[in-house]
């Protein structure tokens, strides 16, 4: 088992390399591909380009020639020529042959004169060529595959009124030799793009290891990484941004949020299980402790018993309802009248308690939500009232509209929550200081309500001042359905109590702490 972890590990720390392998591998292959057609096409347009020179030379020779025999002069002396081997001698040595380029005179049909320009083959001594240009009877172009490679020449016939000899003057190039120097630009070429190919690589291996160090660093991350240690991160000081970095950035992000999940979840774990474990511990308590023979003794002990596991029941299922409060389908929104639902809500709160129950508005107006969930809520809020406040004390529900908000609150006439307290309110487990006995609630109602007011993209908000009361609330999006064609939407904000400047905070609880 051992052994397989190893060579797993082997072959993950090699594929970095290999992709950094790969990466310069087809640079390089597009670099000497590139180079390749750049030095094909640069050698096909000097040996075209040389081709053509000599075209226009060879054209320009005899253009020479025709002028020579034209004038029916010697240049050099100033006499007419008197025969085709007189002009045929002219024609070859007035002219000078550049290099790879030879002049020559044949007379019916053999050879008579070249020009002394050095040569890497005679062709006056090549019977083929000889046989081939000799004796054509009209200017003829063509090429000819000698000992030094291809010759391009030009023959042309030279007749003389009074002389019935034939002769022909051939201008020739050595083709190979004169494109020499393009093949010598190619090599040249190829030579420099190897040694800049061979600088590409290093180049390349350097820069490739350079880009793809994030991606070295996030598999080393991630090969750390445990479900006990989340702290690990990529380090990104100092890098540009691309791709590959917003990556890293992202891999930080989710093993933030993984972390904080993780401990969340361990903190939630602990919670619970203190928060199970006492009552179980009580229960157990009594019972070991019950006197069996005593109805009184049993009877108070089943009573205890029984809230216990009431106050367990409730602590399950409110932990069930967080959990499903994540879940995308936890609220179903569906056209409601918001009035209608505020009253069927206080109708229902207002027999929790004997308090002094208020309905002090509602929003008349037809919107978006989800009914159980809100209800939910209400009654977790008015059931922490009751908790939380005495008998007479005033307990008041409704229902707002106004800035693109729908508010619905809970307000009463307790011991408010001190300031301490507000910010840890809706936490999970959290209690107040004093108030409520310690069996009435685990500290999960109003992260329940939270749990709603958020689900539908809202929030949970409080208003406390110790001593004169807390209004607890949750503002939700204010979706309006359509209305009826004959009904109006109103919104009767007359006697809507105002939130306060701590509307938009996290609500907190009455002292003792609304669970």
């Amino acid at each position: 088992m051992a052994g397989t972890t190893g060579a797993g590990a082997r072959r993950r720390s090699w594929v970095p390399r290999a992709a950094r392998t790969r990466i310069i591998g087809w640079v390089l292959l597009l670099v000497l591909l590139a180079l390749g057609v750049v030095t094909l096409v640069t050698w096909r347009l000097l040996v075209a380009a040389t081709d053509e020179r000599i075209d226009i030379t060879l054209e320009a020779e005899i253009e020479e020639f025709r002028r020579i025999l034209e004038a029916d002069v010697d240049p050099r002396t100033g006499e007419r020529l008197g025969s085709v081997e007189d002009v045929l001698e002219t024609l070859v040595t007035y002219n000078l042959a550049r290099p790879n380029e030879k002049f020559l005179g044949y007379v019916d049909g053999d050879h008579r004169y070249q020009s002394r320009i050095e040569a890497p083959v005679l062709l006056s001594r090549d019977a083929e060529f000889t046989r081939q240009v000799g004796a054509v009877a009209e200017p003829t172009w063509g090429r000819y595959d000698s000992g030094a490679g291809e010759v391009r020449y030009l023959a042309v016939p030279v007749v003389l009124v009074g002389d019935p000899s034939r002769g022909v003057a051939v201008v020739a190039y050595f083709a190979d030799q004169e494109r020499r120097a393009a093949d010598d630009a190619a090599r040249l070429m190829l030579a420099v793009g190897a040694g800049t190919v061979l600088l590409a690589a290093g180049g390349a291996w350097v820069v490739a290891g350079r880009i793809l160090r994030p991606v070295r660093d996030v598999a080393a991350t991630a090969h750390s990484t445990t479900g006990t240690d989340l702290s690990r991160r990529i380090p990104l000081d100092g890098r540009p941004a691309d791709e590959l970095t917003d990556l890293a950035a992202s891999v930080n992000e989710m093993l933030d949020r993984l972390e904080a999940g993780a401990a969340a979840q361990r903190r939630f774990l602990d919670d619970a299980g203190h928060e199970l474990r006492t009552p179980i511990t009580i229960v157990r308590g009594h019972l070991e402790v019950v006197d069996a023979t005593d109805p009184g003794d049993v009877r108070e002990t089943v009573a205890l018993v029984d809230d216990e596991l009431d106050r367990m029941n409730r602590i399950v299922s409110d932990l069930l309802l967080l959990a499903r409060a994540e879940q995308p389908r936890f609220v179903r929104p569906q056209p409601v009248d918001v009035a209608a639902l505020t009253a069927a809500v206080f109708d229902k709160v207002r027999r929790l308690g004997d308090r002094e129950w208020l309905l002090e508005t509602a929003a008349h107006v037809d919107a978006e939500l989800d009914t159980q969930r809100v209800t939910q809520a209400l009654v977790a809020l008015a059931d922490n009232a009751v908790r939380y406040t005495a008998p007479g004390d005033r307990v008041s529900l409704g229902s707002r509209l106004g800035g693109g908000e729908l508010r619905f609150w809970v307000s009463d006439t307790g011991p408010g929550v001190p300031e301490a307290e507000q910010a840890r309110v809706f936490e999970r487990f959290a209690r107040g200081t004093s108030g409520a006995r310690r069996s009435d609630g685990a500290g999960l109602g109003l992260s329940v309500v939270r749990a709603i007011a958020v689900a539908h993209g809202g929030r949970a908000v409080l208003d406390s001042v110790p001593g004169r009361g807390t209004t607890v609330g949750i503002v939700l999006p204010a979706r309006l359905a359509p209305p009826p064609a004959d009904d109006a939407t109103t919104v009767d904000d007359a006697t809507t109590p105002d939130l306060g400047p701590a509307a938009g905070r996290l609500p907190s609880r009455t002292p003792g702490g609304p669970s």
